[in-house]
């Protein structure tokens, strides 16, 4: 079955960095697509950055464009999102998505199928 991991999550001052991980177990193929979400108490999960299997295609919400940078290593079946100049708007859970089959670009929250189970990022 499925499993993501997510890791790398903590405290840090606004300004600073970050650097998320998500395993990927469970499967024989790479997925076609990963996502990153995030939440903070209280409101709607909402979509981070997105990332295609082949090609690379990259898509990030208009938030964090500039500041994240999602990527991949398909060896370790590996998603990062690597985060700079951190605000303290960005402190949220966050948890990366998996869908295997094709689907509209990029894919929505309700488009993905498997979650993780979230690592806290705090930005004071």
């Amino acid at each position: 079955h499925v499993q993501l991991v997510e890791s790398g999550g903590g405290s840090v001052q606004a300004g600073g960095s970050l650097k998320l991980s998500c395993e990927v177990s469970g499967i024989t193929y790479r997925p076609n697509y990963m996502g990153w979400f995030r939440q903070a108490p209280g409101t709607e999960r909402e979509g981070v950055a997105a990332i295609r299997r082949d090609g690379g295609e990259t898509w990030y919400a208009g938030s964090v464009k500039g500041r994240f940078t999602i990527s991949r290593d398909s060896a370790k079946n590996t998603v990062y999102l690597q985060m700079h100049s951190l605000k303290p708007e960005d402190t949220a859970m966050y948890y990366c998505a998996y869908r295997r089959q094709y689907c509209t670009w990029p894919p929505a929250l309700n488009d993905y199928t498997n979650w993780g189970q979230g690592t806290q990022v705090t930005v004071s």
